[in-house]
């Protein structure tokens, strides 16, 4: 089965005790996404679909930009659930967010109107779990999250057919963790 787009998603920056732009654990996480596009691009994947939510949609969107920039072939589509989902954004997420939309290399609305129910964000995970080959996630299915809305769709789609589920687990980030202070130059100088 040829799969060629991946939707990423994942946790909201609260839902992991991150409450700031500047957490060390965004490093670490985006470090951990990184490696999981790589892998991913290296099998074929081609799009990454995100709806643009905060948290690890707006990281992974971040590694994309920045794994085009070096020069790796992918392109990123960012289907928003609503109008205006940035609107009680901080100002630095919003310009984040606006930078991601603008160097996309696709974008559109799901539904063409603001915020009016949580149907809304039903239909933008039934949407996007259909419109992609697979799916990634960040998620631990003991931490319960947000998430878990875009785990049941993509169970339904898996038992219809061919979708591969992939999760970025608390194993993968500590992992991660590790792989980044052994990078640290002064790690291995350590006593």
């Amino acid at each position: 089965m040829n799969v060629q787009v991946f939707l990423i998603t994942g946790y909201k920056p609260h839902e992991l005790g991150i409450f700031s732009e500047k957490h060390e654990g965004i490093r670490v996480i985006k470090h951990c996404i990184r490696s999981q596009i790589l892998q991913l691009v290296e099998e074929g994947v081609q799009w990454f679909i995100i709806s643009g939510q905060l948290g690890v949609e707006i990281w992974a969107a971040e590694e994309i930009l920045t794994l085009k920039e070096e020069g790796y072939e992918m392109k990123l589509a960012v289907l928003p659930p609503f109008y205006e989902q940035e609107e009680r954004w901080s100002e630095t997420m919003k310009e984040t967010y606006q930078r991601i939309l603008s160097e996309a290399d696709f974008t559109d609305f799901i539904s063409k109107r603001p915020y009016q129910s949580p149907l809304q964000l039903k239909q933008k995970n039934d949407f996007l779990v259909d419109k992609s080959d697979g799916i990634l996630l960040l998620y631990d299915t003991e931490q319960p999250g947000t998430p878990k809305y875009y785990l049941q769709a993509a169970n339904i789609k898996n038992k219809r057919g061919h979708y591969p589920i992939r999760f970025i687990t608390r194993y993968d980030i500590e992992s991660a963790a590790e792989e980044l202070r052994e990078q640290d130059p002064n790690y291995w100088t350590q006593g």
